[in-house]
């Protein structure tokens, strides 16, 4: 399991994203994963059968980031009651 503490790693550069022409709301930890999927999808003219395997590496780690904000999430209001359970003692 991941360090729930762990910032995030961004693995491209803004432009190496802007190259690629990656759009803003999808330049995340996993745009590293979605610029092999895109030029993919474009040599293959996007067959949903194609490119199997970066569209599951992508969608893993998409998963994985929302699992760790969810994670980090479920801390922030677990403090959060924890001192305001304190806070009305």
């Amino acid at each position: 399991m991941a360090d729930d503490d762990a910032t995030p790693v961004f693995h491209v550069t803004q432009e190496e994203l802007e190259k690629h022409r990656v759009p803003l709301a999808w330049r995340d930890t996993c745009a590293h994963l979605l610029i092999p999927l895109n030029k993919c999808r474009v040599r293959e003219n996007y067959f949903p059968w194609k490119c199997k395997e970066e569209k599951h590496a992508y969608e893993k780690c998409q998963y994985e980031d929302y699992m760790r904000r969810m994670r980090a999430m479920e801390k922030i209001k677990k403090e959060q009651a924890e001192a305001a359970k304190i806070a009305t003692t």
